[in-house]
């Protein structure tokens, strides 16, 4: 599909008003997405699990105002508070979809959103939170359609949400879910994310993911600063050609269900995100203390037990603990025992992996 197929010719009908809510999950990148170009493109593809716990409920009462508005009109609360700060954010992103959705100054919408997780910590929230918008505003469209095709409806969902945040493309359908053109990947795009087209083995489809929360507060740079600090990096064309060949061999990976080559590309994965950032000008770290102690820990225990725990990182301090299902049982115990004392007020979330948005 071409960004063209999502503009919609006509409606058949305007509703007076209506109430929609959803909920959409956060994800995890496997293989990290750093650096967009003009309208919200990847600079490289990138690969997640949707998460299950860890999502953004939002609900949108809308209104059908006397005359088209020459502004967007809405009002958005934020786990129970007006967030006049957000708004700023959700304009651009009116602005960036509004050719996609015309109706848009139509209507007066009240925006009522929250989180199963702390905000602005490193875990996704940006794209749990744009992709259940996405959804809602999506669930307005085809009620004013005759019929919509649900496979378009997903697909357009999953465009407009990359429009609000990137990764939030890829919070709309589960479990696995590849987002950013690749040669060696069936219907690759940069325009929304698709469900993982070859085989996946039986154990990526109940993996656990346990979030250790190391720092629950706002980040000192924001993941839109840090994908821009991209442009001119010394190391970026060799970046985005490992994440290139990294997809690549996790075809075989996924299929085969090999954990410890899946280990090995994931932490890889994780720490050169990181690296990116300390390397860029200006550069910055994201990670804690703790968040070191706890890789170390996390090695610690996997050449003791010879278990398949491994870490991954978002642009955040906080860390993903990724484990087949077979071995939670043991996992808990070391989190418990060993790794509880790193997180701030020793708070974690246990996750595993999900199937995409539902609709509430």
């Amino acid at each position: 599909m071409i960004e063209n197929d999502f503009i919609p010719a006509s409606y058949k009908f305007e509703k007076e008003e209506g109430r929609v809510q959803w909920k959409a999950p956060s994800n995890i990148a496997l293989v990290k997405y750093w650096g967009k170009k003009q309208n919200q493109i990847p600079a490289n593809a990138s690969v997640s699990f949707t998460l299950d716990n860890c999502r953004t409920i939002t609900s949108v009462v809308y209104t059908k105002l006397d005359k088209e508005n020459k502004e967007f009109s809405f009002d958005l609360i934020f786990e129970g508070k007006n967030r006049k700060d957000f708004k700023p954010k959700i304009e651009t992103f009116f602005e960036r979809i509004e050719r996609y959705i015309p109706f848009l100054k139509n209507y007066h919408f009240s925006i009522n959103t929250s989180n199963t997780f702390p905000h602005s910590s490193g875990i996704a929230s940006s794209a749990s939170g744009m992709a259940a918008l996405s959804l809602c505003l999506m669930d307005i469209e085809r009620q004013m359609v005759s019929e919509m095709d649900p496979d378009f409806f997903f697909k357009k969902a999953s465009f407009l949400a990359r429009l609000g945040s990137g990764s939030a493309c890829r919070s709309i359908k589960g479990n696995l879910v590849q987002w950013g053109e690749h040669n060696d990947i069936m219907g690759s795009t940069n325009l929304y994310g698709i469900p993982y087209p070859y085989p996946v083995n039986e154990v990526f489809k109940s993996y656990q993911d346990t979030i250790l929360l190391v720092h629950k507060g706002q980040k000192s740079v924001s993941s839109t600063v840090g994908h821009n600090l991209m442009h001119g990096h010394p190391f970026s064309e060799k970046r985005f050609e490992q994440a290139h060949d990294n997809l690549k061999r996790l075809r075989s990976i996924f299929a085969e269900g090999n954990l410890d080559e899946f280990i090995e590309v994931v932490e890889s994965e994780a720490l050169t995100l990181h690296a990116m950032m300390m390397t860029s000008i200006p550069y910055f770290i994201l990670m804690k203390p703790n968040t070191l102690n706890i890789i170390e820990k996390i090695w610690e225990f996997r050449r003791a037990s010879k278990k398949h725990l491994c870490f991954t990182l978002d642009a955040g301090a906080n860390v993903h603990l990724l484990y087949p299902n077979n071995e939670k049982k043991e996992v808990k115990k070391f989190i418990k025992e060993e790794l509880v004392a790193y997180c701030e007020n020793g708070q974690y979330i246990c996750d595993q992996i999900g199937f995409g948005a539902k609709k509430m």
